[in-house]
């Protein structure tokens, strides 16, 4: 199944090694960045929160200026430079002992992560046809799971905060990983560069241009509301209600999120192939439908409550059949943004969406923390549960903006190629 699901050009699979190496490094790092912050580093709850925060704020400040820098100046050119400042970050980050320098280690990572994360994206669509795109997606976020979720085994065995060295030696070695892909970029001379003349001409309007586009801003607006309801929610939202509602304890909550990544590896190269060939609007709306049985089936949990086996089953539960929506979400949502997308503009189409996620990173701990806070779960639940059930409508009403190619579904004879609505 691997094999079907390779892309032809030799280029695209460079590529996913890259993707995969690096993932690693995440891995080793993405779980303990606020334990390294407080137990290692000295801040506080509140500072490391602010420090998280500002990431955040940085990558979603950088990521329209990384996609108009790339539809100007060619992806390569603004990806190698991004993935050498993601390690100058990580090392400063691993040696920084003064809030400020931690401050602007993060800062200097995500302002790197801006463009090489949509860049990633622009770079697989353009050396993949429309026929394998789906798959190649499909893979590439496969991939991605695999690579965390060994990084985090790895970390799991390695860190401890009574060594400082050993949060020093992941944040080292994950400086390491972002070296790869940028090395298989700098062999690889014959992808991402600048457009011609007559291309860049025919970018002018920049994200207006790609905002006037009816069907893509249907497809953001649902985002918006799928990643509110959905990704958003599991640092804070997840996480808080399991332990305060459910009463499950954290090393629960880390078997959840293992189950989780467990399951997008095992199942999204079986579900790519699943909807090779069906309506890509259809599959979306099913995310919704996937996300929002996952937080009842949390809501359940925090019924059972006590920290009883049922919640601590209700809660492991409910993120692999999370994960069960995004092995949908993950292949479509990319090959319906970049069928959508003209060359011109593709860096753009495709840092709008990363910076949707970060607009629902600061939207969602904001809904989930007040609300679990104030013992209103049962409400948060239901606040999400609405929500996906919307993202599933929009998805719906997308289809009536899609030619069926463009939807994924086989051409008939008398298919219209334009727009049915503009």
């Amino acid at each position: 199944m691997l094999r079907e699901t390779l892309p032809e050009r030799t280029e695209a699979r460079w590529l996913l090694l890259g993707v995969l190496v690096s993932s690693v490094g995440r891995g080793l790092t993405l779980p303990f960045l606020f334990i390294y912050l407080t137990e290692v580093r000295g801040f506080s709850d509140a500072a490391a929160g602010f420090a998280i925060g500002w990431f955040g704020a940085v990558l979603l400040i950088c990521s329209p200026l990384g996609g108009t820098l790339m539809d100007r100046f060619g992806t390569r050119r603004v990806m190698l430079p991004g993935y050498l400042l993601q390690t100058l970050g990580s090392v400063t980050l691993a040696l920084a002992h003064h809030p400020a320098a931690v401050i602007a280690a993060l800062g200097v990572m995500a302002a790197g992560g801006a463009p090489t994360w949509p860049g990633g994206a622009t770079l697989l669509a353009s050396l993949t046809g429309e026929h394998e795109r789906q798959r190649a997606f499909g893979l590439q976020f496969a991939l991605l799971n695999l690579g965390i979720g060994v990084g985090g085994l790895i970390a799991g065995a390695v860190v401890d905060t009574s060594r400082p060295a050993s949060f020093q030696a992941v944040y080292l070695a994950d400086a390491l990983t972002f070296l790869v892909p940028a090395v298989i970029l700098l062999l690889l001379r014959g992808v991402g560069h600048a457009p011609p003349p007559r291309a860049a001409s025919l970018q002018r309007g920049g994200y207006l241009t790609v905002l006037r586009n009816r069907p893509f801003r249907r497809l953001l607006i649902f985002a918006l509301f799928l990643s509110t309801c959905g990704y958003a929610q599991i640092e804070v939202g997840f996480a808080a209600f399991s332990v305060r509602v459910a009463e499950v304890s954290p090393r629960v909550v880390a078997w959840a999120l293992a189950a989780n990544t467990v399951t997008i590896v095992a199942a999204q190269l079986f579900v790519v192939k699943r909807i090779e060939g069906r309506s890509r609007t259809t599959a979306l709306a099913l995310v919704g439908v996937v996300f929002a049985t996952s937080w009842v089936i949390l809501g359940a949990g925090g019924l059972a409550g006590g920290g009883s086996l049922v919640a601590a089953l209700c809660v492991i539960l409910c993120a692999s059949v999370f994960a069960c929506g995004e092995t949908l979400l993950q292949p479509v949502m990319p090959a319906v943004t970049n069928v959508l997308a003209s060359d011109e503009l593709r860096a753009r189409y495709n840092a709008a969406t990363t910076m949707l996620m970060g607009i629902s990173s600061v939207i969602g701990p904001v809904t989930a923390g007040p609300l679990i806070g104030a013992g209103q779960g049962t409400a948060w639940v239901i606040a999400m549960v609405a929500g996906c059930l919307i993202a599933s409508a929009l998805a719906l009403s997308l289809k009536g903006l899609l030619t069926p190619a463009e939807d994924g579904r086989p051409v008939t004879s008398g298919a219209v190629g334009a727009h049915p609505a503009v």
